[in-house]
């Protein structure tokens, strides 16, 4: 079987030959672009799924939005400062900042100042999402959608939950729990607001030519529990989950941190697959025990291969020794996906990432 043919069994509630292994090698890209070992439209060019194809990986992550955001009425300017990345936002009800800082040992960026510090900033910030626009822009995924062919699925993204739009982007978690602890009102306030937005931008999503629609959310469990997760973000994923569905896309979101304290809980949202799943030792969840952790629901469990597990930092011997465990697993069922969790690294090796493919087929059959 190809392994589209593969990962639509398992998608479907059926049993493939093998299990799947699709791999999001997005990040490691991005550091060879980076290196000057590939060209600057690696990642858009067909050449980026004939890699997949050479490394034996399935395909479906390209990190696109189907929809072109466009703020009103604000004043917008973004410049660099070597390294960094600004952006300030100018409203009628206050200016907002924020910088991301890239990093050349990581080849990648990080927020070093948020657009929202404190409750200061909120009414600012719903003018900003009170004022935005989103248009269709589906080009692109009409372009990859025959590029892909045998090789995988073609996935795109709604924005994340509102909630997980302040924690993850735009104020991160202490100063979300700040504005918590100090006018719990006015988070609800904002999170309406940027609800609103986001039901605007979701529902283009919703009509791009997608086979899968991911919410990005970037979650662990550490970060979010029940309590945050079931007051401000339950009720986004439940209702944009049961539209993706009803369309007959498949619905999923991003989970690459600790699974302990939150996996029970996304599993009762009516997703067809939780993405990224991080398993111990680098997590808190032997793969082994995800189930444990699901009650009855039959939500398909993706990752299971730390992005570590793909260096130098880790043996040949330990590498093999655990990935065949996690196809054990799998194996066992027809409600797995193997997958980087979260990502190859940009020090990943080509060989380490060539040799999942022999060992799921030494191993991996049901």
């Amino acid at each position: 079987m190809t392994p589209r043919e593969r990962v639509l069994a398992i998608l479907n509630g059926q049993q493939p030959d093998k299990v799947p292994w699709f791999g999001d090698l997005d990040y490691w890209a991005t550091s060879k672009i980076h290196k000057g070992e590939q060209p600057k439209d690696f990642k858009v060019s067909e050449s980026y799924i004939d890699w997949h194809r050479d490394l034996g990986v399935g395909f479906y992550l390209q990190g696109y939005f189907p929809f072109k955001t466009i703020i009103e009425n604000c004043e917008i300017k973004n410049w660099h400062e070597g390294h960094k990345r600004y952006r300030e936002i100018r409203t009628p009800k206050g200016v907002l900042r924020e910088c991301w800082t890239w990093l050349e040992e990581t080849c990648s960026e990080g927020p070093t100042e948020y657009l929202v510090k404190s409750v200061e900033d909120l009414p600012a910030y719903q003018f900003v999402h009170e004022n935005t626009l989103y248009e269709p822009d589906y080009a692109f995924a009409e372009t990859r959608l025959q590029q892909i062919g045998d090789q995988g699925l073609f996935l795109a993204y709604l924005p994340k939950s509102p909630l997980m739009q302040m924690v993850a982007l735009d104020a991160g978690i202490v100063a979300v729990m700040n504005i918590l602890m100090e006018d719990q009102d006015a988070l609800g306030q904002t999170i309406q607001a940027i609800k609103k937005s986001h039901d605007k931008a979701a529902a283009v999503a919703l009509e791009c030519p997608a086979e899968i629609l991911m919410m990005p959310e970037n979650l662990s469990a550490e970060v979010v529990g029940p309590y945050l997760f079931n007051q401000y973000m339950k009720p986004y994923q439940q209702e944009w989950a049961a539209k993706i569905n009803e369309s007959g896309r498949f619905s999923c979101i991003h989970m690459d941190g600790t699974l302990k304290g939150l996996l029970r809980e996304e599993c009762t949202v009516g997703l067809t697959f939780i993405e990224a799943m991080t398993p111990a030792p680098v997590g808190d969840l032997a793969v082994e025990d995800w189930e444990e952790f699901t009650g009855d629901k039959e939500t398909i469990f993706w990752g299971g291969i730390p992005g570590v597990y793909f260096t130098p930092s880790i043996s040949d011997e330990e590498f093999d020794k655990f990935v065949i465990h996690v196809l054990s697993v799998m194996r066992s069922k027809p409600r797995f996906v193997l997958g980087v969790a979260d990502q190859v690294p940009p020090d990943g090796l080509e060989s380490r990432v060539k040799h999942v493919s022999e060992l799921v087929e030494e191993y991996g059959a049901y």
